[in-house]
């Protein structure tokens, strides 16, 4: 069998039902442009296409097909450039249809699945078929790999080596300072300490927001231009070794030159890079989680989104902490993001944790959507992992671990109401990266607004808004100076708009002098 690029190994990740959906769409694609290669509307993709969005972006492997055949990201589009060979469009269409075509024989087809998601809204009462089968096998190596994976932030070497990297003096101090200047009672003891230590892990998420930075695409190593996304370079040992297993070649049209952007998954090497997107993100803020003395969980939602969990002594629960969006939002994924969850797994050093139900506030819908595997199957399958971690945990470590395990399922019973902070969507990422994936936020789909004139301005014939872009405030200036907060409150409609706040604009340098000197301190 010829070897497959790396684009079509990932998109071979994806169960069954999902393969043959997502390369039905990408063999339209590549057919319609290899029959009319001179037709422009066939090598143009609008990223705001429905079927695009809900049917190609959220699945591992899709936009890297598009990428390896040629595809290049343009304001709001994909463009296949016209002066491209097409013989790797065509090297990934035909593996693509090679594995359609397998999987496609004796087996149920694709409107078999969709019955299937949509008659048994239990899902345990799905049929055993081959297809399940195979999506269960492959969700349990997913379990596994994951759940070994979290061992690395174990390593005693490592974590020195992360400890060198964090101001953990200053955090203490700054906890202490916060908690000082509070004005409630200063607790004792315990309890004081487990107060400290949750101002430690938002000062710690703070700190690491300006430390690590997001890349869309890196400047060109050759002339420092701006490059393009076109597709996978192959990984280098060295690469390999460092857990990257995707290559992204960033494409100069300047100079012509092609640099190289491994997708590192080992905390060890980005702890150097400090760059990448949210699944660098993640992973390097849990392990310094790890390192600060937190205890954390690695969080993967499988429709392609990363994030961690941290545990609050103070609270005696579990803290969505997403390093790059902001903390306690569990909600902010599916009612900003309007992400269609179905699976979100927690994993720790001593457990693997189905908490899905912590983030989504529509259940019903939720369970609809878990059709990779039986949910009977998914309980055994996380009990036989966790048992097999825990052996050699003591039985205090064990019966706390339930008792948590009590607390969150307590939790997931009645889903909660979505607070204001959980209504934006993705902040990190460039404009045209968000749209692509739908993550803009809910500020479209709210009800239209529309200002009715007061008695006071249908007299005066006068109506005066002002905006300030600092508070994010409207001013009714021609009605008395009536204040209204947050800009997505008076919009009638809004699309590819978001407010991205800075935090430390108003930072300054201070300056210390010496007593006799008589130069400003500012």
């Amino acid at each position: 069998m010829e070897e497959r690029t790396p684009a079509v190994q990932e998109l071979c990740l994806n169960d069954s039902s999902t393969f043959l959906d997502v390369a039905a769409i990408l063999l339209s694609y590549a057919d319609n442009v290899l029959k009319n290669p001179q037709e422009q509307k066939y090598r143009r993709i609008r990223l705001d296409n429905t079927t695009f969005s809900n049917r190609l972006l959220p699945f591992r492997g899709a936009m890297e097909c598009l990428f390896e055949m040629g595809f290049e990201e343009k304001n709001s589009d994909l463009i296949l450039p016209v002066n491209i060979s097409l013989d790797t469009l065509r090297l990934v269409r035909d593996q693509i249809k090679a594995e359609q075509t397998r999987r496609m024989p004796s087996r149920p087809s694709v409107s078999d699945s969709t019955q299937v998601a949509t008659t048994f809204k239990d899902p345990s009462q799905m049929p055993v078929t081959p297809q399940l089968l195979m999506s269960e096998a492959t969700f349990v190596q997913t379990l596994k790999s994951n759940f070994k994976h979290v061992l690395i932030y174990e390593d005693a070497a490592l974590q020195e080596k992360g400890r060198a990297c964090i101001p953990l003096d200053d955090l203490r101090r700054q906890a202490e300072e916060s908690l000082q200047s509070a004005n409630v009672a200063t607790p004792d003891g315990g309890e004081r300490a487990s107060e400290l230590a949750d101002l430690r892990l938002l000062g710690l998420q703070r700190w690491y927001k300006g430390w690590f930075h997001w890349v869309d695409t890196l400047p060109c190593e050759r002339c420092s231009g701006r490059t393009t996304n076109a597709g996978f370079l192959p990984p280098s040992s060295e690469d390999r070794m460092w857990l990257a297993g995707r290559v992204e070649n960033h494409h100069c049209h300047a100079c012509n030159h092609s640099t190289r952007f491994p997708r590192y998954n080992h905390p060890g090497r980005l702890l150097e890079t400090q760059r990448g997107r949210c699944g660098e993100w993640a992973n390097c803020f849990t392990f310094l989680c790890r390192v600060a003395g937190f205890e954390a969980r690695y969080i993967l939602d499988v429709t392609d989104h990363v994030w961690t969990e941290a545990y609050s002594q103070a609270q005696k629960r579990w803290l969505h902490c997403d390093p790059g969006e902001g903390c306690d939002k569990p909600l902010l994924y599916e009612v900003g993001w309007g992400k269609k969850l179905s699976y979100v797994i927690a994993f720790s050093k001593e457990e693997v944790v189905d908490v899905s139900w912590r983030y989504s506030c529509r259940h019903a819908d939720m369970a609809v959507r878990r059709t990779r595997c039986r949910e009977p199957w998914l309980r055994h399958t996380i009990t036989r992992l966790n048992k097999e971690r825990q052996r050699k945990l003591s039985e205090e470590r064990i019966l706390e671990l339930q008792q948590r395990f009590v607390v969150e399922l307590v939790e997931f019973i009645s889903p909660r109401e979505p607070q204001r902070g959980e209504f934006s969507g993705r902040k990190n990422g460039s404009l045209a990266w968000r749209i692509m994936r739908g993550e803009l936020g809910s500020s479209s789909k709210k009800k239209g607004f529309v200002f009715v004139p007061t008695a006071q301005e249908r007299d005066h014939k006068l109506f005066h808004l002002h905006y300030n872009t600092a508070s994010d405030t409207y001013e009714r200036v021609s009605d008395g100076g009536t204040q209204i907060q947050n800009w997505e409150a008076c919009t009638d409609k809004a699309a590819g708009v978001t407010r991205h706040t800075e935090h430390d604009w108003k930072m300054v340098r201070s300056f210390t002098c010496c007593p006799s000197c008589t130069g400003q301190v500012g």
